[in-house]
């Protein structure tokens, strides 16, 4: 499935004020995503807001140094938004919204969702997806040369951290020649990969650092080694002095060792329940898997949520896990 672009051009023509909107504890491709189009449709003339329900986590604050993104319930009220139209980027479900969620429910103004993840809630939305886009970011290019946008420095900065990071910086299977073509000309337009990777991944706090020697040490092995998962509660945050989104890319860490084909995370929620995040090497589809229990996500990458304690979480999870692997794995 790919982007009808014309009808894409066409329909932003028919607005003038844009809210942006993305999913919950937001990663690089919804936060570059939603910079980058803001810049877009700028460039056109277009009003702007970038609205989301959770904070910009501290290790992402620098792709919105100017601190562009407004927080709902901290900067601004649901009866204080208004607009000709939301755009939804990198989320087609509900869920993910979290609190924007009745928001956007409640809106009278049109709604558009731009995404590349398979599966999709009934939004009330017109569907623009690309199920075969690495990033949501790469969408956001194409956008860009679809209305006729020159790619400068400003929007080439997130877009770059959002294609990047979604493809585990260009190691997943979902990497083709056009992801190296589309990289070339955000660098182009003045990106230094160099400093990108250095913002992302070296300047990490000593907490978050403490955090990953305890996911770590948690780690466990099934099948031989080709399954590996392990887990952080909530107590741990406060333990180390960590945030919740310091076990971002910790999964990928487990991936290092020799031989594992995929790999799980639960992760404690404070209200509750736990997150769970997937991860394969090999065939088998971990988004299958995350669609069992409510989530969703790509063949290579997905998460899911599930209540109850982390030995119920488990339970339900890793047998799931492990039967799916095997049928992989099996000559």
């Amino acid at each position: 499935m790919s982007v009808n672009w014309k009808r894409f051009v066409d329909q932003i023509s028919h607005y003038q004020s844009f809210v942006l909107v993305s999913h919950v504890r937001p990663d690089c491709d919804a936060l570059g995503s939603e910079l980058g189009m803001a810049h877009v449709l700028r460039q056109i003339g277009k009003d702007v807001r970038i609205i989301n329900a959770h904070r910009v986590p501290p290790s992402l604050q620098f792709l919105d140094p100017a601190g562009n993104i407004e927080i709902l319930g901290d900067d601004v009220e649901p009866e204080d938004i208004s607009a000709d139209c939301i755009l939804i980027l990198d989320t087609s479900a509900w869920v993910q919204l979290g609190d924007m969620a009745d928001v956007v429910r409640a809106a009278s103004c049109d709604k558009m969702v731009l995404d590349h993840h398979v599966g999709e809630d009934d939004m009330g939305a017109t569907m623009y997806k690309d199920y075969q886009a690495e990033a949501c970011g790469t969408l956001v290019v194409q956008a860009a040369d679809a209305l006729g946008v020159p790619i400068t420095r400003q929007m080439a900065q997130p877009l770059f951290a959002a294609i990047a990071t979604d493809t585990g910086w260009f190691r997943f299977g979902s990497v083709t020649a056009e992801t190296y073509r589309v990289i070339a000309r955000l660098v182009d337009a003045g990106v230094v990969p160099a400093e990108v990777y250095s913002d992302l991944y070296e300047r990490d706090t000593l907490a978050r650092l403490k955090l990953r020697g305890l996911i770590l040490s948690r780690t466990q092995s099934e099948l031989d080694g080709a399954l590996m998962h392990t887990y952080v509660e909530t107590r741990d945050f406060e333990a180390v002095g960590a945030l919740p989104s310091d076990t971002e890319d910790s999964i990928n860490l487990t991936l290092a060792v020799a031989n594992t084909k995929a790999a799980v995370i639960f992760v404690g929620q404070r209200l509750g329940g736990f997150k769970i995040s997937f991860r394969s090497r090999c065939d088998l589809a971990v988004n299958e898997i995350a669609q069992q229990f409510g989530g969703g996500g790509h063949k290579a990458a997905a998460g899911a949520f599930q209540e109850g304690t982390l030995s119920d979480v488990q339970t339900r999870v890793l047998p799931v896990m492990i039967e799916a692997l095997k049928k992989v794995l099996s000559p």
